[in-house]
């Protein structure tokens, strides 16, 4: 079987904790999880020429990204976002302006990877800038045989009805959380159940599988034929959510990829996610057990 190429386009960023830094990004670590899955991994992102893009770099080279598609901006500071944490570990991000994935350039390589790709994910928070919303596009629209995956990621006030729209517009596999889908359900007429406003976000925009998350009460899957409602794993010790949603989405993708069941699917994305809960950070190290391509 051919060797699976999985991109993650947007913004890469530190997480910035009250005792430490680590570094994150919804596309870089859905590029990340793919790679433990047993994918090639690959960021297209933005850094900037400072200390932190340096650290990312090798941060991201020491778990075995290909980095080739990420350009170096010497006019920004490179991404970081304070993630504060609650008692159960749920976090909230303050992002600042103006920083180097607002300017998110395609490199050569990162245009080369647009007709290899078999899957890529991108969300909304990248798209708040005009110039990176362009580049996003620009790499959707050159890569019509990737299975295209919109993991909507609403950060603070950086979204709009139309970026909303137009990106699910262009996605193959939409992922969102209950949290999401309440703010979006008066922007775009959705129903008053969660199952309801999947399945008309689902129907309306033609959708190949639409994926709920709801945290430590599991998810909502819809595809054309199927659906699966998953009660979710108990998670006994929850270090932080940071990154959960990202693997969960990842393997969500591979599956599908695959040609997996969407039972088997299900599952195998929840029991990674609540894996990814019980550790620190967005991109823990990742059991062997987890592995979707051998």
């Amino acid at each position: 079987m051919k060797q699976l190429f999985i991109a993650g386009i947007g913004e890469i960023l530190f997480d910035v904790l009250a005792d430490s830094e680590e570094i994150g990004g919804a596309p870089v670590n859905f590029a990340y999880h793919a790679g433990r899955l047993g994918a090639d991994g690959a960021a297209i992102s933005t850094l900037g020429d400072d200390d932190r893009g340096r650290r990312a770099t090798y941060e991201l080279m020491n778990r075995e990204l290909c980095l080739s598609g990420v350009s170096i901006d010497p006019d920004h500071e490179t991404g970081y976002v304070e993630a504060r944490l609650d008692d159960q570990g749920v976090a909230t991000y303050y992002f600042p302006d103006d920083i180097a994935w607002d300017h998110l350039k395609l490199n050569d390589t990162a245009m080369g990877f647009a007709a290899q790709v078999d899957a890529v994910c991108f969300g909304t928070l990248a798209q708040r800038s005009t110039e990176s919303r362009k580049a996003i596009h620009t790499f959707l629209d050159t890569a019509p045989q990737a299975l295209k995956v919109y993991d909507m990621n609403l950060r603070q006030n950086f979204y709009s009805k139309e970026i909303i729209a137009e990106s699910i517009e262009r996605a193959d596999v939409l992922k969102l959380n209950d949290d999401e889908i309440k703010v979006i359900a008066p922007m775009l007429g959705l129903g008053s159940s969660e199952r309801d406003m999947l399945k008309t976000l689902h129907d309306n925009f033609g959708l190949k599988c639409s994926v709920l998350t709801r945290g430590d009460k599991g998810s909502l899957i819809i595809t054309e034929d199927n659906e699966i409602d998953h009660p979710g794993i108990e998670v006994k010790e929850i270090s932080d959510t940071i990154g959960a949603g990202d693997s969960f989405t990842a393997a969500v993708t591979i599956g599908l990829l695959l040609g997996h069941s969407l039972k088997d699917i299900s599952d195998h994305a929840n029991r990674l996610a609540a894996h990814v809960c019980s550790c620190k950070g967005a991109m823990p190290a990742i059991p062997a057990k987890f592995k979707l391509i051998k």
